[in-house]
């Protein structure tokens, strides 16, 4: 291995002092920290595909509304636990316009990010119903939420889609449901790691099915409008985003700034749940709060409240302020982040240049979009030896097999690359085949 830009040894040296207990199963975390390690001794910068960062500038319209709240003086003032209502009204239209779904401002829950907004939604989704306790993700998916039911104590179970697309999904997803303690379904789309996009026919089937076996979905709109093999920017036209909201009743949307404004910073994010789950009465949630039981009350003032206290005030006033750009048509943030799109392609073809090739590669028949996010792999080469053996060459990733797939290769993402760094993956692209 004549090529290797960090020796073996020296990976491990990191590795110990950062107590890693298993590289082979890194975190996303981990794995930044150790390719940060090797750069502060080495000097030599990685690539970092390791954690899904935006690379692109903060939403300008966002940061000058955060500013003027805070000018107003909203930092002396509690925000109220629901949101503020201008976010909340903000948030209902921008669903609108974009995804075609009727869904009241009340029902909009401002949260302090994606993160904060499961965590919240599982708690709440196993507590309605004693009999449902468990969680179903259709993986490959955000390792994190698979973190959040363990502090929880939540059990869960996973399935691969890789060989359940299309009506195959019914068949798996049926099986599973059918006996009933399957308590909500979470996956996102476009996907984290995988960026396939689940098409009209198969959300069509996990809503009717939700509706069958009373599920809540839990769907993940972190990359919002970004298949850009579409054009979803353009408000109140079709085409619109598709989601299982047009076909289900238990669904809660979770709608982030993070990567569609690029404002990661501020932890913005509004749970959109449908106005007939928010009114609903469950009496395991009334017997457990002594209240009412209905679930948008309850879940707001008894369980959201209990762990953030509510979104930063005036960084509802900056979400609000972008989502009302994006409505108005001011603002296309799908054209500003196709850029992850361009970058995703000029990555894939270095790859496939030096013998690697897409993991999850087609949409059923379709190829799947470029994107912030798309999986490689290299010969007969497992998760882990691959994600090692990259880190060697100056390449940070994460394994699959910790996202939940079966398959066999490591998640890439392009939001830090830039223009010099391609030659730069290019040649670290090549000693890696010349020493495989």
């Amino acid at each position: 291995m004549q090529n290797r830009i960090f020796s073996q040894d020296l990976v491990n040296q990191v590795v110990n002092e950062l107590k890693i207990a298993d590289l082979e199963k890194a975190t996303i975390g981990e794995v930044l920290l150790l390719a940060s390690g090797l750069e502060q001794i080495t000097g030599i910068p990685f690539i970092r595909m390791d954690q899904g960062v935006p690379g692109l500038k903060p939403c300008r319209i966002g940061i000058d509304a955060e500013k003027k709240a805070l000018d107003e003086g909203v930092a002396s003032m509690y925000p109220a636990a629901a949101g503020i209502p201008v976010l909340k009204e903000e948030a209902s239209r921008f669903v609108k316009a974009f995804l075609d779904v009727d869904i009241s401002s009340g029902s909009c829950i401002p949260v302090t990010g994606s993160v904060a907004g499961s965590f919240s939604s599982f708690i709440a989704c196993n507590q309605r119903d004693k009999d449902k306790d468990t969680v179903l993700f259709i993986d490959p998916g955000f390792p994190i939420q698979k973190s959040q039911l363990k502090i929880l104590d939540i059990k869960y179970i996973e399935f691969d889609v890789y060989n359940y697309r299309g009506g195959g999904l019914k068949a798996k997803l049926e099986e599973l449901l059918e006996k009933g303690n399957i308590s909500s379904i979470v996956y996102s789309n476009p996907n984290n790691p995988a960026w396939i996009c689940l098409t009209e026919d198969e959300l069509q089937i996990i809503g009717e099915l939700a509706t069958k076996y009373d599920v809540i979905v839990l769907e993940d709109l972190a990359y919002f409008a970004m298949d850009f093999r579409t054009d979803f920017g353009k408000p109140f036209q079709a085409p619109f985003v598709p989601t299982v909201a047009r076909y289900t009743g238990n669904y809660i949307l979770m709608l982030s700034a993070s990567k569609i404004f690029s404002y990661a910073g501020q932890r913005a994010a509004v749970l959109c749940i449908s106005d007939k789950l928010f009114s609903r009465k469950f009496e395991a949630l009334a017997q457990r709060y002594s209240g009412s039981g209905i679930f948008g009350p309850v879940f707001i003032g008894e369980i959201l409240y209990m762990i953030t206290s509510g979104i930063t005030h005036s960084t509802q006033y900056g979400y609000a302020a972008m989502l009302r750009a994006a409505s108005d048509g001011e603002l296309d943030f799908v054209k500003e982040t196709s850029e992850y799109g361009r970058r995703a392609h000029r990555m894939k073809e270095l790859f496939n240049k030096y013998g690697f090739h897409v993991v999850y590669d087609k949409d059923i028949d379709r190829d799947i979009s470029d994107g912030f996010f798309f999986t490689v792999g290299y010969k007969d080469m497992s998760c882990a030896e691959l994600m090692r053996e990259l880190l060697y060459y100056g390449i940070s990733s994460i394994a699959l097999s910790t996202t939940g797939s079966e398959q066999q290769g490591i998640r890439a993402c392009c939001s830090r690359m830039h223009d010099d760094l391609y030659t730069v993956l290019d040649e670290r692209l090549r000693f890696f085949r010349l020493d495989h």
